[in-house]
């Protein structure tokens, strides 16, 4: 930014400002995130820190040698858990709050995250979906698998996902995208999660989800770095785990 920019921002009033350049010429430090690859809200960060254009330094977390349970870690989140973001000395974790901070503080629009409510109210519902049914149905299997070393999913659990691909199948009629016209947070935040459930319950018999998935690896903003290597990782590992 030159003396003649610098001049220019001065004399308009704070709301006029684009947050972007406010940000950039006070030299914030970038927002420290906890985070591993391999998991799929750590990516969903990722993938909407791509989106929204904010820098993120990355620490990782390697849930192998159990760096979450370190004093140190349960200081900043005594949950323990991942991704977890230092804002300046502000804590959040949970993704979903994550994600919803970074558009608001960080966002050039809120095309990701609107501020109309009746919008916004259907990307909060997507969001809670992807928290209380996909997630928590990810989780269940990855654990069991990751901690208590099961070769194969009971078949109530696979029933689950496929209930849960089955809502997801009906949100996606004749729509591109979760919540409107464009992409989201919601599309970010849930194909993290779809992604990775692919490893245990395949999603080709449901053809909107499978379209829907195929969008996003080919439009979402940084798909390829943000959640394509983490996805690669994760099937890997759990496809290892089970029988064939």
């Amino acid at each position: 930014m030159n003396v003649d920019e610098s001049i220019h921002l001065l004399l308009l009033s704070p709301q006029v400002i684009p947050r972007s350049l406010f940000y950039r010429s006070v030299r914030m430090p970038r927002p420290i995130l906890y985070t591993a690859e391999m998991s799929p809200p750590c990516r969903a960060v990722l993938l909407a820190a791509e989106a929204i254009g904010v820098q993120l330094e990355k620490r990782e977390i390697s849930i192998f040698n159990r760096d979450q349970l370190q004093e140190s870690f349960q200081k900043i989140n005594p949950q323990h858990t991942i991704p977890t973001l230092d804002d300046n000395g502000h804590i959040i974790w949970d993704s979903h709050a994550i994600i919803c901070y970074l558009c608001d503080k960080y966002g050039r629009d809120d095309s990701l995250y609107p501020k109309d409510l009746e919008r916004r109210a259907i990307i909060d519902q997507r969001l809670y979906f992807d928290c209380g049914i996909l997630f928590a149905l990810l989780r269940g299997i990855a654990f069991s698998i990751f901690v208590h070393n099961q070769t194969t999913i009971p078949e109530d659990k696979i029933e689950f996902v496929k209930e849960g691909y089955d809502f997801m199948n009906k949100f996606l009629h004749g729509k591109k995208w979760l919540a409107g016209d464009s992409y989201t947070l919601a599309d970010i935040s849930c194909v993290a999660s779809i992604s990775s459930l692919d490893a245990f319950v395949p999603v080709a018999p449901y053809p909107n989800v499978a379209r829907w998935l195929k969008i996003c690896e080919e439009e979402l903003p940084g798909y390829a770095r943000a959640n394509g290597p983490g996805v690669k990782m994760f099937h890997e590992y759990f496809r290892a785990k089970l029988q064939p």
